[in-house]
């Protein structure tokens, strides 16, 4: 069935700007000097997950070394209940980049490696667009969003395919760049796949037992996991939630996506991550045992990709001066301090990690819908620490906005059908192989008197297609995942005035299905 997207392309880019502006059943402080009001922060929490309808949440908060605030609100699952709190399990996606770029930071550390160093050198199948950036393409360049490719470009090689992580590497080759190598920005989880491969060829470990062996195990995260399979018979595990036509959240499933784990494959609780906090914030200390230098963490907070801030930045948040991308972590300033943050959106869930160093704290927060919550709550969190009398309600101004843009985007006018329009070819025309060097191949077929779409290095992603109009069919997805949107098929004929090249065409902010570019083959 085609699934509405939680948040259309518009959508997100207004609460993009929220995004940048960073940021047991009670609460629990340690004997920490706080002069905030954790009542008060725990009172806004609450109302927040009501007025996003959000089903579940969780919130750590680490201040000088200690966990002062830890929390679960709302239920793992909307359909079968259970009380989130803070050692419920949930996928922290993204967030996982920054354990990726620490575990290069202990190969430099030991000197197996270093920064600067070519990727060509450990893996020798992983060919770009261009030889020259091929040639000097750096394991720094891996984590830092600068290789040239547009924003999640080449995502659909892991998403529910059958590739392995080398597989998908070796066919980035086909990708075409955005801008100048290192010279802009594209958000790229395939070069974080890469940066894993590194770590296996380098150390002889799979990225999963290296992060198990030098983070989870010595801060005693004993319930943090790096697969959807690992994950069984674990309990206390939150359900992750899509968003209906009408905005309501529903249960979907998690899917064992291993050969992203190295950008985003890591699940664990608010309680367990905040140990990760404090290893970041003692910059690579955790209870006086050193796990990665403090040389290592400047250079991962270090801005190695700056990029504008917009005029729309400036004006929501005027102390914001300069935003970059560091290792593995992104970074700006607020209200005169450096801020060290990052994202995760899994198909199901959201979350967010924030650290402010020179004030010692750190917050994570965790949630199981695809929601924007997080970022104003972070960023309402950090006023109450910063001292910030009558500031902006950061939860409030985020949903007008969400509702504004929604109010948008449902005003534009849908493209109008040709009235008793038909197909200007018998089914059999249109059925056939088809295949995308960057892909693979896709096969229509006419079952029960329809065409059928099977993506096939994706056996969960095909389904029936509806005639619209001029060659135009609507996909009907045969999964409901979270991550899909509504897509046409459109395919084009050839000089002979046959069916030649098809084209998935979907208004999808995290999947490029126009980079397939599908040839008929047979």
């Amino acid at each position: 069935m085609n699934n509405p997207h939680t948040l259309p392309m518009q959508l997100r880019v207004m609460l993009m700007l929220v995004l940048s502006l960073l940021i047991h059943s009670n609460a629990t402080a340690q004997q920490v000097k706080v002069n905030v009001d954790l009542a008060k922060l725990d009172a806004y929490y609450e109302q927040a997950l009501k007025d996003w309808n959000v089903p579940g949440m969780a919130i750590a908060i680490v201040k000088d070394d200690s966990v002062i605030f830890a929390k679960g609100y709302g239920v793992q699952n909307n359909q079968t209940g259970g009380p989130v709190d803070a050692n419920t399990i949930f996928g922290i996606a993204s967030n996982t980049k920054a354990y990726t770029a620490a575990a290069l930071g202990i190969l430099v550390d030991q000197g197996k490696i270093k920064w600067e160093d070519k990727v060509t050198t450990y893996l020798p199948y992983l060919k770009l667009y261009d030889p020259y950036v091929t040639e000097n393409l750096t394991i720094e360049d891996l984590l830092c969003h600068r290789v040239g490719f547009k924003t999640y470009s080449g995502d659909l090689l892991w998403y529910n395919t059958t590739y392995s992580r080398p597989e998908i590497l070796q066919r980035v080759r086909y990708l075409e760049p955005a801008y100048g190598f290192r010279n802009g920005y594209g958000y790229s989880n395939l070069m974080f796949i890469a940066a894993g491969e590194v770590i296996e060829t380098v150390s002889g470990q799979k990225w999963e037992s290296f992060i198990k062996e030098h983070f989870f195990q010595p801060l005693g995260m004993t319930r943090s996991y790096t697969s959807v399979n690992d994950l069984n018979g674990a309990g206390n595990v939150a359900s992750p939630h899509g968003f209906d036509a009408k905005g309501k959240p529903y249960v979907t499933t998690f899917t064992a996506w291993d050969n992203w784990n190295p950008a985003a494959g890591i699940f664990t609780s608010v309680n367990q991550d905040a140990q990760w906090l404090r290893l970041q914030l003692n910059r690579g200390t955790y209870k006086g045992k050193r796990i990665f230098s403090e040389d290592a963490s400047r250079n991962m907070w270090t801005a190695h990709n700056p990029f504008p801030v917009s005029k729309q930045s400036e004006t929501v948040t005027p102390s914001t001066h300069f935003s970059a991308a560091g290792l593995g972590w992104m970074l700006d300033d607020y209200e005169g301090r450096k801020v060290v943050a990052h994202g995760g959106g899994h198909e199901g869930m959201n979350s967010r990690t924030v650290l402010v160093p020179e004030e010692n704290l750190g917050m994570v927060i965790f949630t199981n819908s695809m929601s924007s919550i997080m970022a104003p709550i972070a960023s309402y969190t950090l006023d109450q620490f910063f001292g910030i009398v009558n500031g902006r309600d950061w939860s409030r101004f985020a949903l007008e906005a969400h509702k504004a843009a929604k109010q948008a985007n449902s005003n534009k006018e849908p493209e109008k059908k040709v009235r008793k329009s038909k197909p200007t070819m018998e089914l059999t025309a249109y059925a056939g192989t088809y295949n995308s060097q960057l892909y693979g191949n896709a096969t229509v077929t006419i079952q029960n008197g329809q065409l059928v779409l099977q993506l096939v290095p994706a056996p969960a992603l095909g389904g029936t297609l509806t005639y619209w109009q001029h060659d135009i069919f609507n996909l009907s997805w045969k999964n409901n995942f979270a991550l899909l949107t509504p897509t046409n098929v459109r395919f084009l004929t050839g000089e002979d005035g046959k069916i030649a090249e098809m084209r998935l065409d979907a208004n999808n902010p995290d999947f490029h299905f126009d980079e397939l570019k599908f040839v008929k083959v047979n």
